[in-house]
């Protein structure tokens, strides 16, 4: 059984999280402010930690630095809407992914399993490329192949086809994608998404006959494995 920390000050929330966690069949400890979270982690042996920001005592970037001079345990930032500068900060820092409130549950529990497979020994990631069917794209030489025939996609193409490969099966929104792809201060409309899953499909898919980005209507896309 997987063993998560819940770092979060708001009694509420994190209950209901922790129900969650437990109806899913995790493991759940929780803490109430930083210092009380960077103890139970020391003493503890946790798969990942859901670790808010805005903590009392210690903050959750601080928690997040002492874990990381000596841990690669995962960690998904609970952060406030607004709270663009501690996004960059604690992605910076070594955070696996946040998740801004307030958020439905389904995604956090989507985002926890990205993170914990992210993180397994039995995920083959160690040479940099990711798969799917036909498809494989390499991170560290910034190709794209399919049928191991180089695709040349332009910087934000491949930036984009990457991040929905790395969170296959999750549904990102299109607000998501502007702010992990474009970046957080990113004035435009959420259509330059749709422009550039048209270019992705473009070259991607009718070239080559492949299913690849799925359109979730009125929310945004996904990329699946093939069943």
């Amino acid at each position: 059984m997987e063993k998560i920390l819940i770092v979060e000050d708001e009694e509420k929330l994190a209950r209901f999280i922790e129900l969650e966690l437990e109806h899913e069949g995790y493991e759940v400890s929780k803490a109430v402010d930083g210092r009380e979270g960077l103890a139970s982690f020391e003493a503890g042996s946790f798969d990942l930690i859901l670790l808010d920001i805005m903590l009392p005592a210690l903050s959750g970037i601080e928690v997040l630095r002492r874990i990381r001079q000596v841990s690669e345990i995962p960690v998904v930032l609970l952060t406030a809407r607004d709270a663009v500068v501690d996004k960059v900060t604690g992605l910076d820092g070594g955070a696996d992914d946040y998740i801004t409130k307030p958020f439905a549950i389904e995604e956090l529990l989507a985002r926890i399993r990205v993170a914990l497979r992210n993180n397994s020994a039995s995920v083959k990631e160690s040479n940099n490329v990711l798969e799917l069917g036909r498809l494989s794209l390499n991170s560290a030489s910034r190709e794209v192949r399919v049928d191991n025939q180089i695709v040349e996609l332009t910087r934000k193409e491949f930036d984009l086809l990457e991040f929905l490969l790395q969170n296959k099966n999750i549904v990102m929104e299109r607000t998501t994608l502007l702010d992990r792809i474009w970046g957080f201060d990113f004035v435009g409309e959420t259509n330059s998404v749709d422009v550039y899953v048209r270019y992705l499909r473009s070259k991607l898919e009718e070239p080559y006959n492949l299913k690849l980005i799925q359109t979730v209507r009125g929310v945004g896309y996904v990329i699946r494995d093939e069943e």
